[in-house]
């Protein structure tokens, strides 16, 4: 609810997104949102430590779900996480780009937000797959992630990542990070979005690659019904709902 206003805004074109993860199929919403044990070396085990918590009361994501300082940076921490921009390396770590320089992923955000950089998540078939895990849609959107492009989502997951004001787009079949021989040194950028979008409506990516040579590929939104169009427009679910409980009251 930061900068929350009474006006919903408006849907615009999401422009020079740096990509976080690109990941392949079957991504659970596990990989996306733990439960598990916190770890002493990531993140939110260091945000415990600093706030003088000791390792033996660390206790897990899933016991500390009311706390969104640790859900927030266990986003994409999961111990068998695999992100493509990791050098194989599995867990919650990317590339900070365009410097290649290795971080937690929730650190990467940190400097892409200070930079006022939007975020993009590329993935494949399933994406979301598992429980209906709230936090993985919410943590998700607290990174900064503006759009989720997958070969296809879990239709519970797709719906609640349009809740927290995440655009979802659907590759077309056929079409994956490995047939665009993406390795995550692009630039993307959304065009075709306004306060005209339609449900299902194709819109344009454009790919900008580090050696200055481009791509544009159509991608399908994901955004299913006209009443998903205005959860997006005014940034999610939660913003539509309070507007509408101010606007009655």
């Amino acid at each position: 609810f930061e900068a929350f206003g009474m006006e919903p805004g408006t849907i615009e074109d999401l422009t020079d997104l740096r990509p976080l993860a690109i990941v392949g199929d079957s991504i659970t919403t596990d990989h996306i949102s733990p439960a598990g044990a916190i770890k002493e070396d990531s993140p939110a085990g260091r945000f415990l430590h600093e706030n003088g918590v000791e390792k033996k009361d660390f206790n897990s994501f899933g016991s500390r779900r009311g706390n969104d300082r640790i859900m927030t940076r266990g986003t994409f921490a999961n111990v068998r996480f695999k992100n493509k921009m990791a050098d194989g390396r599995e867990g919650g770590y990317t590339k900070i780009m365009p410097e290649g320089t290795p971080a937690d992923i929730f650190d990467a955000c940190q400097t892409y937000r200070e930079r006022g950089e939007g975020l993009i998540v590329i993935a494949g078939e399933d994406y979301g797959m598992g429980s209906s895990r709230d936090w993985a849609a919410k943590g998700t959107a607290l990174l900064g992630v503006k759009a989720v492009v997958a070969a296809s989502f879990e239709r519970i997951h797709r719906s609640n990542l349009i809740g927290m004001g995440v655009l979802p787009l659907q590759f077309p079949a056929g079409v994956n990070d490995q047939t665009l021989g993406l390795n995550g040194d692009e630039r993307y950028s959304i065009t075709g979005l306004s306060n005209d979008l339609q449900p299902g409506q194709t819109l344009s990516m454009r790919i900008e690659r580090s050696d200055g040579s481009s791509q544009t590929i159509d991608l399908m939104v994901r955004i299913d019904t006209a009443i998903e169009v205005d959860y997006y427009r005014h940034g999610g679910i939660l913003k539509y709902v309070l507007r509408s409980i101010l606007e009655d009251a």
